[in-house]
């Protein structure tokens, strides 16, 4: 998705002031007027509305199966049918939004986001649910590159605009750690369907004020939509998590796992063979030639499988092996939460002093060997200080990880193909939220003995993060495009 910064109203903030020059001080940001306000509350409050549905419902999982009927081996799809969606029709959705008006497909995913919300609180069997959470993670493809191109569009470059993203990164990240507290507050006081009433109030709340706050944007330049692209790497993706997921509870000898494995890898063959052909790709396979764009996004693709893993795996373990409730498995995520913010507070320092490539590659190493921690769990009550510790301390390095492959990725970029760069960037996030469980989790929920699943997990977790940390260094070593002080 390409965001440019052509709209067709006028910016309502003030215009930047002059860069600051030898000798002079750097411009502070410019005050926000009400109206500026509103308009960052609004797109705001959307993303940090999808970020608290990433992570809301996870310490609710083991109630959810309970109320629905759903075994332990399905309670992974809760999670995956969101955020698969939100993956595979992200870019798609960003380049319609680009062509067609990034104000009128936001309101459509707010519009759609909470309607399904309301589906899956109101959920009467599994298949209900998972079709709420389908439509939620659609929902979010939509809003997540239209908010934030409406906000690039509407805040002009410079000081305003930093303010800008730097409250919605805040929220963003804020987003993840309410989650799953409100989520364990929540489910222990109100049951689990009040995670998704949460979020319906929500969207309606943003909905209401969105249509007279937000200006219209699309881009001048209208190119065609990589339709066909779009759809084999949805598709592929689809097959390939259903064929993983089957597999774990049934072994790779059935017919449909063999064959959606074969469509789901043809699929992603013919989504390459679309993208090298297209005018106007959803991934341009050149961009991905650059050491740093693709080395960058495996870090980024492992950090955030690993870690969505990792989160998934404690929450089964903290709540059926130690027997804690939401509530005291969302104070344990809490935890983890609070530290990832002070973690956020210095990474800019830390890239600062040693490089976007260095501090990904060290923050890689240190969460592996902080989830290898987490193999000493066992069933006694003193694990919970061990978990609450190595996954806090790891998110920290997950941070790290997540802040410096944007920049090694970005980095080098010519400023025309930068909205092709953060497009990665994006997809590369939501993939591999949306990956990690299926190849993973479901060890740990098909096991006769939860305890080994969990090791089993964590150990292959480690060694899978650890394994990538020693391949980006080689891949990024030499580079210097990743190694300037951050900005």
């Amino acid at each position: 998705m390409a965001i440019d910064t052509t709209t067709t109203t006028s910016p309502t903030t003030t215009p930047p002031a002059p860069a600051a020059g030898p000798g002079r001080a750097a411009p502070d940001a410019p005050r926000l007027s009400t109206r500026d306000r509103l308009v960052l509350f609004v797109l705001c409050a959307a993303q940090f509305m999808v970020a608290l549905d990433f992570s809301v419902l996870n310490v609710a999982l083991p109630d959810l199966g309970t109320d629905l009927g759903m075994s332990r081996s399905a309670l992974q799809w809760a999670v995956t049918a969101f955020a698969l969606p939100s993956g595979g029709f992200l870019l798609l959705f960003g380049r319609v939004g680009d062509l067609f008006g990034r104000r009128r497909l936001f309101l459509a995913g707010l519009a759609l986001f909470g309607a399904s919300s309301l589906l899956a609180t109101l959920a009467w069997d599994p298949a209900s649910f998972l079709a709420g959470r389908a439509l939620q993670g659609l929902g979010a493809a939509a809003i997540v590159p239209t908010g934030m191109s409406l906000l690039t569009t509407t805040f002009p470059e410079g000081p305003a605009r930093d303010r800008a993203l730097g409250i919605s990164g805040t929220l963003l990240s804020l987003g993840f750690t309410v989650g799953m507290v409100a989520g364990g507050v929540l489910t222990d006081a109100l049951g689990w369907r009040s995670t998704m009433a949460l979020l319906t109030v929500f969207a309606l709340i943003v909905l209401p004020l969105a249509p007279g706050l937000l200006p219209e944007s699309r881009t001048p330049d209208r190119q065609r939509l990589d339709v066909p692209g779009a759809i084999a790497v949805t598709t592929g993706l689809l097959s390939l998590i259903y064929a993983l997921s089957t597999a774990a509870d049934h072994g790779f000898g059935r017919a449909d796992v063999i064959a959606t494995l074969l469509a789901g890898l043809a699929l992603l063959t013919a989504f390459v063979v679309v993208e090298s052909r297209s005018a106007a790709p959803l991934v341009s396979l050149p961009m991905l030639r650059r050491r740093t764009v693709a080395w960058g996004n495996v870090g980024g693709l492992v950090t955030f499988s690993m870690m969505s893993t990792v989160v998934f795996a404690l929450t089964l373990y903290l709540q059926e092996i130690l027997h804690l409730s939401a509530f005291e498995t969302g104070l344990v995520f809490g935890v983890q939460g609070v530290l990832s913010a002070v973690a956020g507070s210095y990474a800019a320092k830390v890239i600062g002093r040693f490089g976007a490539r260095r501090t990904l590659v060290g923050s890689l190493a240190g969460q592996g060997a902080l989830i290898a921690a987490l193999i000493g769990l066992d069933a006694h009550t003193w694990s919970v200080w061990l978990a609450t510790a190595a996954v806090s301390l790891a998110s920290m390095c997950h941070l790290g990880a997540i802040i410096s492959y944007g920049l090694t990725v970005t980095s080098g970029v010519p400023d025309a193909e930068q909205g092709l760069a953060t497009g990665l960037v994006t997809s590369t996030q939501q993939v591999g939220i949306t990956v990690g469980i299926p190849l993973l989790g479901v060890l740990a929920t098909t096991s006769d003995d939860l305890l080994a699943g969990v090791h089993t997990v964590l150990t292959l977790d480690a060694v899978i993060v650890l394994a990538a940390a020693v391949l980006v260094g080689l891949g990024l070593r030499g580079r210097k495009a990743a190694e300037g002080p951050a900005a």
